[in-house]
């Protein structure tokens, strides 16, 4: 997967709403919207610049494959899924026999979670959740460590959101030419033939970048692994067992 290139250097100040009105509506709209409802691309997060970041819509419509069912495998107790999507984690644990949430600020994502036999929530992971402190894992797949814009930001809100012995499962971009990738910058949802949601920031990480704001928002390595070309930390509180 190409770069983002941060509007801001690594370590700048956070996005003051990271996860406010403008990044929900770009979310809930047209071209989102479209390539959900369809379960195709061209889908992509466009730079203001122009530089595209394609969008994996087809895989996030289908089955879990064999990258997810490695996620799938580390998932204990009551599971949490932010950034649901079309929901296909969430269904996958609702039939393993988990308690498992998806969030998603895309009503077409949380439809679409329930026609595959999942429950999803229209909400963002910033607004109040159902059983805040009590969920036993998280999940921040696909990219998502980059909601809000702010990873830091992200990482002390699923604190908040996971028991204090919960695990949280990220989805970490890979390290590009032995730079370490930590970015963030301003996007928007398009599909390549001018369709344009409205702009809200982004942010992406690798492993290592992961780790460092992990360990400023509370949380320590308790592994990492990689799949079908994908990248995967869990993390924990400092002296939990994974």
């Amino acid at each position: 997967m190409s770069t983002l290139a941060p509007v801001t250097g690594p370590g700048a100040a956070a996005p003051a709403t990271p996860a406010g009105a403008t990044s929900a509506k770009a979310w809930s709209a047209d071209p989102y919207t479209v390539a959900l409802r369809s379960g195709r691309g061209p889908l992509y997060l466009r730079r203001g610049d122009g530089w595209l970041l394609p969008l994996d819509v087809e895989r996030w419509c289908e089955a879990p494959d064999r990258a997810d069912r490695t996620v799938l495998r580390r998932c204990r107790g009551a599971v949490i899924d932010i950034g649901c999507g079309p929901g296909r984690l969430v269904s996958a644990l609702a039939a393993r026999g988990h308690r498992a949430l998806g969030i998603d600020v895309s009503p077409e994502a949380v439809a679409r979670t329930a026609r595959s036999g999942g429950t999803a929530l229209h909400r963002s992971v910033f607004d109040s959740l159902p059983g805040e402190g009590r969920w036993d894992t998280g999940l921040l797949i696909d990219g998502n460590i980059g909601i809000g814009g702010d990873p830091a930001a992200l990482l002390r809100r699923m604190a908040e959101v996971l028991v204090v012995t919960g695990s949280l499962i990220v989805e970490c971009a890979e390290a590009e030419a032995e730079v370490e990738v930590d970015e963030r910058c301003e996007v928007r949802v398009a599909d390549g033939r001018g369709g344009l949601g409205s702009p809200f920031p982004w942010a992406r990480v690798d492993t290592a970048a992961l780790i460092r704001h992990a360990a400023a928002a509370g949380w320590t390595s308790g592994g990492h692994w990689t799949a079908a070309g994908r990248s995967f930390t869990v993390l924990i509180r400092p002296g939990e067992a994974s």
